[in-house]
């Protein structure tokens, strides 16, 4: 979601960030921030909580942005240095990590399961789930793998498979694959990790989007250079460039950034570089800044004044949204509006896309586990399928063997929302 994860370990302090009711609206960067170190680990993250320090210097000539729009908020910074925390903070009860009497899941590169899928025709090309926890434990940097944070279980994926869907959104942080600089070289236990994953979705005819949760951020710090950002994505794509299942996604939920055009030379620079690397045959996802909700697409964000100037000669550019259905539209509720806010705050956006000849996916969206919920979320669904000739699919946030009681967990079979959402979401695909 606008959610990221940044599922601490048990023994990590944590960043909480309070926004006002509109939270996908950007808001200035300040030059101080009021610290609050809560004593025990956070539940359920979902969103980017970086204390961001803007660099002034840029590499690339950025014009003008529209006017920034600042709604009052109080931002909880970190004591921990330059390392980020990879999310806001979600607010509901949930226990995410694993306690002393849960047994974590294997990481996916134990799993021998072949891969099959079973997707169907349907009303959208793509519908899946987002697969968290290579990106968790934010706060530690590089951190220990089944301690700080974990990769999917691929035969929790398989059951999802089973069931139909047919595309998954795998978040990681930058700062594990290419650390020290964003221009280093990748890190192989890791990599070899994110393949692993990726190797068994694709093998399944289903798709695997690559995402950096990173916020625009790199180790905490908001980075401005298109040419280390290119290099960035020439490293990975080149890895993953013989596989045209899998998908690119540039980055997780710009927020806060010096300018919207920023932005948009940071996802044209992801382009060149993923087709630098002789990758020509995938989709690229590209997401906008107010952490690319598509109910301010049009309108506070400004992202439809600027975004539909990427360029692709291969003509293969997704545009990314996200969509929650609570009030602040954070994801942080289990609480729906209404039974029709999920159609009503999608409906701009698809304007937009068929003005522009764009095409678009819900990356990231959810409801709780009630009847309205429920409702809200069919009725968003209907309308994508109503709009498909724009509308490509929806990836449910989130799955992921550490969700525990997470308020939206789709983690086959016990998740909070599995028994609930996995028979509504996959009669699209």
């Amino acid at each position: 979601m606008r959610f990221s994860t940044s599922l601490l370990a048990a023994s990590l302090s944590a960043l909480a960030l309070s926004f006002p009711v509109d939270r996908d609206r950007d808001v200035d960067i300040v030059s101080s921030y009021t610290v609050s170190i809560p004593a025990s680990p956070p539940t359920n993250p979902h969103k980017a909580t970086y204390s961001s320090s803007i660099v002034s210097s840029y590499t690339v000539s950025i014009p003008a942005s529209p006017p920034t729009i600042v709604p009052s908020a109080t931002l909880l910074a970190s004591s921990m240095g330059n390392l980020p925390a990879v999310e806001r903070l979600r607010t509901s009860s949930s226990t995410i990590m694993p306690s002393s009497t849960t047994t974590a899941p294997k990481s996916s590169s134990s799993t021998a399961a072949r891969a099959t899928s079973t997707s169907k025709s349907g009303a959208l090309q793509w519908v899946g789930a987002n697969e968290s926890g290579a990106e968790f434990g934010g706060g530690k940097i590089p951190g220990t793998l089944g301690t700080d944070y974990i990769f999917p279980d691929t035969s929790a994926i398989q059951t999802l498979m089973n069931k139909g869907m047919n595309i998954f959104r795998i978040p990681f942080l930058m700062e594990r694959l290419a650390p020290g600089t964003m221009t280093s070289a990748l890190d192989t236990t890791y990599l070899s990790e994110l393949k692993t994953v990726v190797s068994f979705i694709t093998a399944a005819g289903a798709h695997a989007v690559l995402d950096p949760h990173n916020f625009g951020r790199y180790y905490g710090t908001v980075f401005t250079s298109t040419s280390d950002f290119k290099t960035f994505w020439t490293n990975l794509a080149t890895e993953f460039k013989a596989n045209d299942k899998v998908i690119f996604d540039c980055n997780n939920e710009f927020h806060d950034e010096p300018s919207n055009a920023l932005v948009v030379a940071l996802n044209q620079a992801c382009i060149d570089g993923v087709r630098a690397a002789g990758a020509t045959t995938q989709y690229i996802f590209v997401e906008g800044t107010s952490y690319s909700g598509a109910w301010t697409w049009t309108t506070t964000s400004g992202n439809s004044a600027v975004m539909g100037n990427l360029t692709d000669t291969y003509d293969k550019i997704v545009y990314e949204m996200h969509q929650y259905l609570d009030s602040d539209a954070s994801g942080t509720s289990s609480t729906c509006v209404s039974s029709t806010i999920g159609a009503e705050r999608i409906a701009a956006a698809t304007t937009w896309l068929r003005q522009n000849n764009k095409k678009g996916i819900i990356g990231e969206f959810a409801g709780g586990a009630n009847s309205q919920c429920q409702t809200a979320v069919t009725g968003m669904l209907d309308a994508l399928a109503a709009a498909n000739d724009v509308w490509m699919g929806a990836i449910w946030w989130g799955a992921g063997p550490w969700w525990g009681d997470y308020i939206y967990s789709l983690e086959p079979t016990s998740g909070t929302c599995y028994s609930s959402y996995i028979d509504i979401l996959t009669k699209y695909v």
